[in-house]
């Protein structure tokens, strides 16, 4: 070791101990001052070295990621941390010790890994009335509500019900991933007497309404029956991207499907249609009444 021009100069061999934020490390003098950073300059003889009584030059940094930081000044490039957190944390200390290169890739990798870690869509779950209209009447989209609340337990339900409930949400799931990025869907549990029920809003306004649950009669007790009429809950979600524009859509096509709609209903009204389950108990409700008529005592 010798001076020269108030310059310390020291053989680059030379090895170095480093305390940063209490986690130790060794390197050589010769890895810290391959590039224009920071650590060219504290061996410089510029600037002042803190250690510490056993000889470790005192670092006051985290010392998370100063293993990447030595890599990087070893070899030139490094993995780069998985999370945009680790991101950011790393290129703050790029930053403290003036390594410009690792600087600009981390500045470069951010945004992509943002967004690679975004999520593919946000379903907003309803604590509250309010919360539910807010969300509702501000929406830039049209709005898809799924109600769910399987506590309500007043009746007993029918052996399919708990299997089309299921249906009703992956059916919900399904849909919001595929249209999320039209449509906004919004959960409800919040507490009503309804058990399963699909709202849609377009300009915050309720334009359709599908409600999956009826009360049907056994011999003995009423039951809770749950749908799952999947086709008409599409034909109304493709039908609210109608009002996907803050602009109210074409009257033809609003009216083209209220007029399908009606059909639907009225065709619903004069046909009824049953799971398996109920029609086993209204086949045993006809064959009691009819054995009553045939026996009466």
């Amino acid at each position: 070791m010798k001076m020269c021009d108030n310059t310390l100069i020291r053989p680059s061999s030379q090895y170095v101990k480093l305390n940063v934020g209490g986690s130790l490390f060794q390197t050589t003098i010769g890895t810290l001052t391959k590039h224009d950073t920071m650590f060219r300059a504290m061996f410089s003889g510029r600037m002042e070295l803190h250690t510490d009584t056993e000889g470790w030059i005192m670092i006051d940094r985290s010392g998370t990621h100063f293993d990447v930081i030595l890599n990087f000044l070893r070899d030139g490039t490094v993995t780069l941390p998985e999370t945009p957190k680790g991101i950011y944390e790393l290129l703050a200390e790029a930053k403290y010790y003036c390594i410009s290169e690792l600087a600009v890739q981390l500045e470069r990798a951010l945004p992509k890994k943002e967004r690679e870690t975004e999520p593919i869509c946000r379903v907003p779950l309803i604590t509250s009335q309010k919360e539910e209209q807010m969300l509702i009447s501000s929406s830039v989209k049209p709005v898809v509500k799924l109600l769910i609340n399987r506590h309500n337990n007043k009746y007993s339900y029918t052996n399919t019900s708990d299997d089309n409930l299921l249906k009703n949400i992956e059916l919900f799931d399904k849909l919001s991933l595929r249209f999320s990025c039209r449509i906004l869907f919004i959960k409800d549990v919040i507490g009503s007497n309804e058990i399963c029920c699909w709202s849609f809003y377009g300009n915050g306004k309720k334009v359709a309404e599908v409600c999956c649950t009826s009360i049907v009669y056994a011999t003995d007790k009423k039951h809770t029956k749950v749908e799952y009429p999947e086709a008409r809950i599409y034909e109304e979600t493709l039908n609210i991207i109608l009002y996907e524009d803050k602009h109210l859509p074409d009257q033809e096509l609003v009216q083209a499907t209220s007029t399908t709609r009606g059909v639907v209903a009225a065709g619903s009204a004069g046909l009824s249609t049953y799971t398996s389950d109920e029609e086993e108990e209204r086949t045993g409700l006809a064959r009691l009444r009819s054995n009553k008529q045939n026996n009466p005592t």
